[in-house]
């Protein structure tokens, strides 16, 4: 296997696609320093609860990749970095603009710089669909208009040209994979699918979202986990943006009937004006075409969209505990 004793630095590792990401590499045989983000718990996020054995070889660093210190240290004699470390709620980012700026652009910055010193054979950053606004034609391909409709999207536009920058400017190997809406377990309720799912697990009998037309092109955690290695792996694409899509889009209104018919619980929709985004910043539709990772990575979504709910809705019925359903969650 091609990951078998690589050094592997996963920055953003204890979040939902990090996690996800940090154990696929460790049961491939890789050796792999996690980033958290510091926290005088010592939580290790989500990675507290991965497998006890697969934790034994794992080593784990608390830090904040604002800290340029910080993330040379980490670099150090790793061959490969899977960048996900990000603020990524895009109501929280209408409140806290600058702290997205921070992490998002300059604690790329800090990475990049770190990843050049200490030259790592491949940087594999991870974006967002959120970059392209709402686009001015469907399907989008990676050519798309980049559009900051929200402080988060723009910070991540700023991180991806970054990335983009030190490739053309310095030779460093860097690719940006660019995933549409993933969707899994221990994704946070900030998202729509757990919105949803917590609230029918809970019994609501009104499930409270906000705006109802934006449609989404949704991918399984585990297929964009996939696409994130093979990010990693595949020879002679530095330089290169790759998004990871199904190629398909779902309306909000359309997800919670679609949730409903898998969970056998009805309840009726409320639009809670709380959850509504500005008129100018809401994303009204984003589908992706899914030619380019095809082509380059052999890659296409594999779980279908009821089969990933489904998936979703068994565990979050056994971690509903980590959850606020009742709470709107920024």
């Amino acid at each position: 296997m091609f990951y078998k004793e690589k050094r592997i630095l996963v920055t953003g590792a204890g979040g939902f696609i990090g996690s996800h990401l940090v154990e696929k590499l460790l049961k491939s045989g890789a050796k792999v320093r996690a980033l958290c983000l510091y926290n005088s718990k010592g939580s290790w996020g989500w990675l507290d609860y991965i497998d006890k054995n697969l934790k034994n070889s794992l080593e784990v660093f608390l830090g904040d990749i604002r800290d340029k210190n910080i993330c040379e240290e980490i670099i150090k004699d790793i061959e490969i970095v899977f960048h996900l470390a990000a603020l990524i709620a895009i109501p929280y980012s209408y409140i806290a603009p600058e702290s997205f700026v921070e992490t998002n652009i300059k604690g790329t910055l800090n990475l990049l710089e770190g990843a050049r010193k200490n030259k790592v054979k491949r940087f594999v950053h991870i974006s967002t669909s959120e970059v392209y606004g709402t686009p001015d034609k469907i399907p989008i391909t990676e050519k798309n208009e980049l559009k900051g409709q929200s402080p988060y999207s723009a910070s991540k536009i700023g991180a991806d040209k970054i990335c983009e920058a030190y490739f053309c400017s310095y030779n460093l190997p860097v690719v940006i994979i660019r995933p549409f809406n993933t969707y899994g377990p221990r994704q946070s309720a900030r998202a729509i699918i757990p919105t949803i799912l917590t609230q029918l697990i809970n019994g609501e009998k009104k499930i409270k979202l906000g705006n109802l037309k934006p449609k989404r092109d949704l991918t399984y955690v585990e297929d964009t986990v996939e696409g994130i290695l093979k990010g990693g792996e595949i020879e002679k694409i530095e330089g290169e943006t790759i998004q990871l899509g199904s190629g398909k889009m779902y309306s909000v209104e359309e997800i919670a009937k679609i949730s409903m018919d898998i969970t056998g619980k009805s309840a009726k929709i409320e639009v809670e004006d709380k959850r509504i985004r500005p008129d100018k910043s809401e994303v009204m539709h984003l589908l992706s075409d899914p030619s380019k990772a095809k082509n380059l990575l052999n890659w296409f979504a594999k779980v279908s969209i009821e089969e990933g709910i489904s998936k979703t809705y068994n565990w979050l019925k056994e971690n509903i505990n980590f959850y606020k359903p009742e709470i709107y969650q920024l």
